[in-house]
């Protein structure tokens, strides 16, 4: 099953290879792996999509990333309410009698053109991992040239209740 983890690190030398060599000692897969500065400075997120077999596991690399020192907090965020964008460059084999064919077959997908060449197009869109293979899909016969991807980055959203927090409600007065 894939798992959305995040992570937010101290924003240090070598922190990122201490994570993905845990992961690779325990043979799970990264499917895709993100990271940036939060708005703590000296402060990094990771979002990393992990295949995981079963519960057992994914508690078990959860316990071992919050023990690595440059580790300040690991969450499963995959079950809650997230807000999940992933980045796509795809470089599309085009000349000029295409280009208004192409645009008229990206523009439902809010994709912008960002380069034009004599034979190429370059093309940026953003959204779910699905918009983008939807799109990937539609220019496939035109001529992928070259394909870039970030990968997911996800937030929960608004103000996500912690079981604590929960207020219980009855009937009875």
């Amino acid at each position: 099953m894939k798992r959305i983890i995040t992570a937010t690190v101290q924003d240090r030398a070598g922190v990122l290879n201490r994570v993905t060599g845990l992961l690779q000692r325990r043979q799970f897969n990264i499917e895709s792996i993100s990271v940036g500065p939060t708005e703590t400075e000296g402060v990094s997120r990771m979002t990393l999509v992990v295949e995981i077999e079963d519960e057992q596991r994914l508690e078990q690399v959860t316990k071992q990333l919050n023990k690595q020192i440059d580790v300040l907090k690991v969450s499963d965020i995959t079950d809650k309410a997230v807000v999940v964008r992933e980045l796509a460059l795809i470089k599309v084999a085009s000349s000029s009698q295409l280009r208004s064919e192409i645009n008229g077959i990206i523009d439902p997908f809010r994709a912008i053109v960002i380069d034009v060449s004599k034979d190429s197009l370059a093309i940026q869109i953003t959204g779910k991992p699905e918009k983008i293979d939807a799109l990937l899909e539609l220019l496939r016969p035109y001529g992928i040239k070259e394909i870039a991807r970030t990968g997911l980055t996800a937030l929960l959203r608004g103000h996500q209740p912690q079981v604590n927090e929960l207020t219980h409600h009855t009937l009875l007065k």
